[in-house]
């Protein structure tokens, strides 16, 4: 991967001759690999926008006065770092798989001929690894909304006690209590925004997998344009073969 750090992975060498051959020979497979290739590139978009919410994260948590709640975000934002890294590895096992395929369809094409991608899907094993990005994915967003349903529950109870001191206050005044107290303030919604904005961008990323598991199975299942050679072969042989059982009877009637 060294020499093509940097390039696409659609720039890739051998993923451009790949669907070059592909699209020259008419198999509609290309499209569904190429899709493939584009969700694995949407995949690493998505995560740099996750990733950059981490940051925002620290800042926020980071000028918290030491608590219960400050200790559990931190805890929430090295989970979310495991997993943001996690993700990095599946993704990159992903692209480093979309290669090795492509140069392994190629090597079959040379030494058999182009009949070697009517069973296209049977050079890429990405399935698994999408669905691990998926399960890792799914784990994060957990944690996110964890962490949301942690900072609204502390400012609820912040603002429940404001809300007994404030009718503390109205009684000895003679005043009708408060029944209802204050919406989460503004800067428990400052704190909760990148949590929100990592989960955002997750579920964003969970829809790519999906599309690209949808992709898959339509890779899975594609038929070629053309049967190939030795199919076509076989298929003859078998008519030639069944012939002379048809004629059969009706020769035997004409011996008699």
């Amino acid at each position: 991967m060294s020499r093509s750090k940097g390039k696409r992975l659609a720039e890739q060498k051998e993923v451009r001759e790949l669907l070059a051959v592909l699209k020259e020979n008419n198999y509609s497979s290309a499209k569904d690999l190429l899709a493939a290739i584009r969700h694995v590139e949407e995949l690493e978009n998505q995560l740099a926008g996750a990733v950059k919410q981490l940051s925002v994260m620290q800042e926020e948590v980071q000028n918290l006065q030491k608590s219960p709640l400050k200790s559990a975000l931190q805890a929430s934002i090295h989970t979310l770092e495991e997993k943001a890294a996690s993700l990095k590895e599946q993704i990159s096992a992903l692209k480093e798989s979309i290669l090795t395929g492509c140069r392994q369809a190629l090597s079959e094409v040379r030494e058999h001929g182009i009949s070697a991608l009517d069973n296209l899907s049977r050079f890429f094993h990405l399935r698994q690894g999408f669905e691990g990005v998926r399960d890792t994915i799914q784990e994060a967003i957990q944690t996110d909304t964890r962490a949301i349903v942690k900072i609204e529950a502390m400012a609820a109870q912040y603002h429940e006690a404001g809300k007994h001191l404030k009718n503390a206050g109205r009684a000895l005044a003679g005043k009708e209590a408060v029944t209802e107290a204050k919406p989460i303030g503004k800067a428990a919604k400052i704190i909760a925004a990148p949590f929100r904005a990592d989960r955002a961008c997750l579920t964003a990323m969970k829809g790519t997998v999906e599309k690209a598991l949808s992709g898959l199975e339509r890779l899975e299942q594609s038929a070629p344009k053309k049967p190939s050679i030795l199919k076509a072969m076989r298929e003859q042989s078998e008519k030639i073969q069944a012939e002379p059982a048809k004629t059969e009877p009706s020769a035997k009637r004409t011996e008699r």
